[in-house]
């Protein structure tokens, strides 16, 4: 028997390989399938099924393609519903690889069709459940993100308290707890760092289990849950219906474009120009009205929550060998429609005699003796927690999240300072708002961090008493 957890950061995710007795099956795989592949030949296994525990939101699954590939059966549990062919399981259905025996328990709350798999070994022994976004290590699954569904959030954490305390809680302790996702994810409000744990210690240490009555935990649960990214609803559609193959959407992303090819197809099909190398290359020197989200920060789930159109043509300004990794991580979360990237980068840009702009980017201690001095507009990017935790008085709390609802109410005539907690989201909102025509903006190098060890005074955010 072999289980090995194939943990992304970026997106903060647990696909899982499994094999025995020369057959495999696939849990929640990334979009890109050859790894899977490499190692099933590398081991002389066939791919026998494609375990996926619900339609996932925050990235696109490799099911269809993995299917396509080695002819693997897809498995979704009850009441899920494809466009492509696949195998809706009963509640409590078997499927065995090799000697090893999984099955099914179906566990709606995070979303209809959730379902945990509960791996049994060659002894019949229950050894481990993989539970998608059912239960993670210190938290659970929010409940807001059932597609077309009819139901409340408070319904839906109905089902999940029903799912954890009658289908899992009563598994034996030493049982492992293999989750889809880490801390990072935005599936979840307060996950773990930690990526596996005993069901033991689950039961002792996760709110989930400690609640005093159903009641408490709808409201510990839906208390609190910030929306979710626009792309969410964009990719569980998109796991539910398919997509273009990763072959096809590799190939055409990785066209190395010359300067004037480049410029050509970004005027031809208002291509967005996404810059992803190092912020601080950015805002010394960038294409004209390019965006900025850098391949070294949490790239995918940026894009995702920035870019509102999955269709959106993309050119890609990429550090030279990354190319092909870009697009490969724009794909995870279904941004297909790459159009090449620009050959020689930024230098051959400006050898071609191209304009290129920069942003004004200054050290905290030169923001923070403008700030005590003047009266100054300044743009917290961070989440709201972060600026509840810690602010700077006169900043206003605008979070990068949500900078698509909150631009309008910008005034282009004033000068806007931009930080957030290092640098990088900063530099985010600062390219996407001099994209949109704002023309005096500076950026606080080393954001918050930074502007602490100034000495500045700073404070916590009270929320007003309620009269």
């Amino acid at each position: 028997m072999k289980i090995e957890q194939i943990y992304t950061g970026c997106l903060a995710q647990g696909a899982y390989y499994i094999s025995s007795e020369g057959e495999a099956a696939i849990i929640d795989p990334l979009r890109e399938t050859a790894p899977y592949i490499a190692t099933a030949a590398k081991e002389n296994v066939k791919i026998k099924y494609v375990f996926e525990t619900h339609f996932h939101a925050d990235f696109v699954s490799g099911h269809v393609d993995l299917a396509n590939k080695t002819g693997a059966t897809i498995v979704f549990g009850p009441h899920a519903e494809t466009t492509y062919q696949s195998h809706v399981a009963k509640d409590g259905e078997e499927f065995k690889v090799g000697k090893l025996t999984i099955k099914v328990l179906h566990t709606p709350g995070h979303t209809l069709e959730s379902s945990t798999f509960l791996l049994k070994d060659e002894n019949g022994k229950d050894y481990c459940i993989f539970t998608g976004d059912t239960l993670f290590i210190g938290d659970v699954g929010r409940p807001d993100l059932a597609i077309k569904s009819n139901l409340t959030q408070e319904d839906l954490a109905a089902m999940l308290y029903d799912s954890l305390h009658n289908k899992i809680k009563p598994l034996a302790d030493d049982v492992i707890v293999y989750p889809a996702h880490g801390a990072g994810s935005a599936c979840g409000k307060n996950m773990s760092k930690e990526t596996f744990d005993s069901l033991g210690n689950q039961k002792k240490t996760n709110y989930a289990f400690q609640a005093a009555s159903k009641e408490a935990f709808i409201k510990e649960l839906t208390t609190g849950i910030l929306p979710p990214p626009q792309y969410f609803p964009k990719n569980a559609m998109l796991n539910k219906t398919g997509y273009d193959s990763f072959d096809d959407v590799l190939q055409r992303g990785t066209i190395a474009l010359e300067p004037e090819a480049f410029e050509a197809i970004a005027n031809e099909h208002y291509a967005l120009i996404l810059d992803v190398r190092k912020q601080g290359e950015f805002v010394v020197k960038h294409i004209p009205n390019a965006i900025f989200i850098g391949i070294d920060g949490q790239f995918a789930p940026w894009v995702g929550a920035l870019i509102t159109d999955l269709k959106q043509p993309i050119l890609l300004v990429a550090p030279e060998g990354r190319e092909e990794e870009t697009v490969l991580r724009l794909s995870r979360v279904g941004y297909d429609n790459c159009l090449g990237y620009l050959k020689g980068g930024i230098d051959a840009w400006e050898k071609a005699g191209k304009e290129t702009e920069s942003i004004l980017s200054i050290p905290a201690q030169q923001f923070v003796d403008t700030y005590e001095k003047e009266t100054i507009n300044v743009l917290d990017v961070r989440k709201p927690g972060e600026y509840e935790a810690q602010n700077l008085e006169k900043a206003e709390s605008k979070p990068l999240d949500y900078i698509n609802e909150w631009t309008n109410y910008l005034d282009k005539d004033q000068k806007y300072f931009i930080h957030c907690a290092g640098g990088y989201r900063s530099v985010i909102a600062a390219s996407i708002l001099k994209a949109r025509g704002f023309t005096n903006l500076v950026d606080v190098a080393g954001g918050f961090s930074a502007i602490e060890k100034t000495g500045v005074k700073t404070t916590a955010f009270v929320c007003p008493t309620k009269k």
